[in-house]
């Protein structure tokens, strides 16, 4: 009887208006179950709720209700609805809903929201100014989530340190995640400044080595994440066995359509945890707080919206010989209209089974020895092209693969508008899929690295500058570390030139401060990277290269706030005594 005591006392019944008003003057949360008389209750989440009443032990934070729209004037819209609702009310307002029997998402909703109420009454947070949910009926709102609810919307922000980003296991800690069914939304590289480790780190500020800690994790790369929960259909993390006292998977009743039983349910746990399941916890630090990860998007990622909204893509695009050397700049100038932005762009004269691949759908044709002699003999142009969905876009600004097919289909295609007489094909490559651009990518613009270096008198403001230039002229920052260059150090860096009578002047000035040490990966990087610095005296490069960085940020010679490898081998040594890692060979760089 006890048992069944407590079952009833779980949720208090809501079923006017009047104690609907009453039931806002709850203190901390309240978590809502909005159902008609004709159905009653979801019953399925009943078991998540008294275990989350157990494990939590918070009877002055927590309450739970059910509330009947059909007599309270508030729930209006919610009236001959079937599907379940569930609203949060916190302080007597409602901040969230959120619409099917999700029990994870309302699991880590409830966790989430009671972890915000402890540290506001212990005085560690201020309350978030919270939107509260206006109720339209409306049947545009029919199987919607508040903004903030719904899976794909639910964020966390993962911090992969600097150490493991050195030991190279942010690749392996990302598929992870991703493994695991978790989407990672948007992700940066980048040294995190002081201030933003204060601020993420504040609930550990207290403790004795923290200074230590900033200083670890403002001296090396860092790799920001933020991450959504994905969807149900996503693989499940465990299996165990059916527990009725702590079953949170929702089955079907009488009342509710969701998900039949079965002998073992799925459990999901949240991104912390299931990073400790995984060992990695260590190495990637979590925040899952919903006021702190929307405090924390805004703080890293500042135009968040925007970029997610934007599907960008990259794919391998090829001029044929013909083309290319009649027609390229009409050809660039249609590609920036349409707003595409060239990444990279090589002549590159194809051997025989280069083209033979390239051209592999036309090798029934009659043409097809003729098409590869053309497409050997002379230069082709490559390139690596960005956009929103530049895959489908790239597809349709080109047209078919054969001239015939694209009069037809679509007569203003680039196919159609440069055709050329005698060769019955499209003169414009694309990848078919974005795994097959990425391999060819890889193929025709191989990765190289080089060695960079932003000297100690350039300002926090002027790096990031700096930093900015590195990342619009794509490079990516494969390594990253702040550091006092001693001669030891310097030594490495600058090999050629320590046996001069001016190197030290040279270690005069790195020993001025702290220098950014790091590792840049594009095609031909060594050479894109002299080019971005510009000549080595400023005001040279003033004159030569006046968008160069030395020419912007460069006050001397010695002073000329970067520094990069001469060519590849200067790099691949350097690199493998600063980082102590294995840089494969690549002697011709490409």
């Amino acid at each position: 009887m006890a048992s069944k005591k407590r079952e009833i006392q779980l949720q208090t019944v809501v079923n006017s208006q009047s104690l609907w008003d009453e039931m806002l003057q709850n203190k901390g949360l309240t978590v809502i179950d909005v159902y008609q008389a004709w159905c009653g209750p979801c019953k399925a989440m009943q078991p998540l709720f008294r275990k989350l009443k157990n494990e939590l032990n918070e009877d002055e934070l927590l309450h739970f209700v059910v509330a009947e729209a059909d007599n309270i004037v508030t729930l209006q819209s919610f009236r001959d609805k079937c599907e379940p609702v569930f609203l949060f009310s916190v302080n007597g307002k409602i901040i969230a809903k959120i619409i099917g029997a999700n029990a994870p998402l309302v699991n880590q909703k409830i966790i989430n929201l009671i972890d915000e109420e402890r540290k506001i009454e212990a005085g560690e947070m201020v309350r978030p100014q919270y939107h509260e949910i206006v109720f339209v009926d409306s049947d545009a709102e029919d199987g919607e989530e508040s903004p903030c609810e719904s899976a794909e919307q639910l964020y966390s922000i993962a911090i992969i340190k600097p150490d493991a980003v050195i030991a190279g296991k942010s690749l392996e800690i990302k598929k992870k995640i991703l493994e695991a069914g978790f989407v990672i939304e948007i992700e940066d590289k980048r040294v995190l400044t002081e201030q933003q480790v204060r601020d993420f780190y504040s609930r550990i500020a207290d403790q004795p080595d923290f200074e230590d800690f900033v200083l670890f994790m403002t001296n090396g790369l860092s790799h920001i994440l933020v991450i959504s929960q994905g969807n149900e259909e996503q693989p499940a993390w465990e299996e165990t066995e059916p527990n009725p006292e702590t079953e949170t998977k929702v089955y079907k009743d009488h009342h509710h359509e969701v998900a039949p039983p079965t002998l073992r349910k799925e459990k999901r746990y949240s991104l912390q945890e299931y990073l400790e399941r995984q060992h990695v916890s260590q190495l990637c630090d979590v925040e899952e707080s919903i006021a702190n990860v929307n405090k924390f998007i805004d703080m890293f990622f500042p135009d968040f919206k925007s970029m997610k909204n934007l599907k960008l893509e990259k794919i391998l695009a090829l001029l044929r010989p013909d083309l290319f050397q009649e027609k390229k700049e009409n050809v660039l100038g249609i590609i920036h209209d349409e707003g595409f932005k060239i990444l990279m762009q090589r002549p590159i004269v194809l051997s025989e089974e280069e083209a033979q691949t390239l051209c592999k759908e036309y090798e029934n044709e009659d043409y097809f020895e003729n098409l590869i002699k053309k497409m050997t003999s002379g230069p082709s142009l490559a390139l690596v092209l960005l956009r929103d969905n530049c895959l489908q876009h790239w597809k349709e600004l080109i047209g078919p693969s054969s001239v015939e097919k694209a009069k037809t289909s679509l007569p203003e295609s680039l196919c159609v508008q440069f055709a050329v007489e005698g060769l019955p094909i499209n003169q414009l490559y694309g990848s078919d899929s974005l795994e097959t651009a990425e391999k060819e990518i890889q193929y025709f613009f191989p990765p190289q690295q080089t060695l960079a270096l932003i000297k100690p008198h350039v300002t926090q403001e002027q790096r990031e500058e700096i930093l900015k230039y590195i990342k619009e002229a794509g490079f990516e920052i494969t390594q990253m570390k702040e550091m006092l260059l001693n001669e030891e150090a310097a030594d490495k860096i600058y090999s050629k030139i320590k046996t001069k009578d001016f190197y030290k002047d040279v270690l005069e000035v790195l020993s001025e401060g702290l220098s950014l040490v790091m590792i840049l990966t594009k095609w031909n990087a060594v050479s894109d990277w002299r080019r971005l610095m510009g000549p080595v005296d400023p005001d040279e490069a003033k004159l030569l290269s006046p968008d160069s960085i030395r020419a912007q940020f460069g006050t001397s010679v010695l002073k000329n706030a970067v520094h990069g490898s001469s060519n590849i081998h200067e790099a691949m040594e350097t690199i493998n005594q600063m980082f102590e890692v294995l840089v494969p060979e690549n002697p011709d760089g490409n």
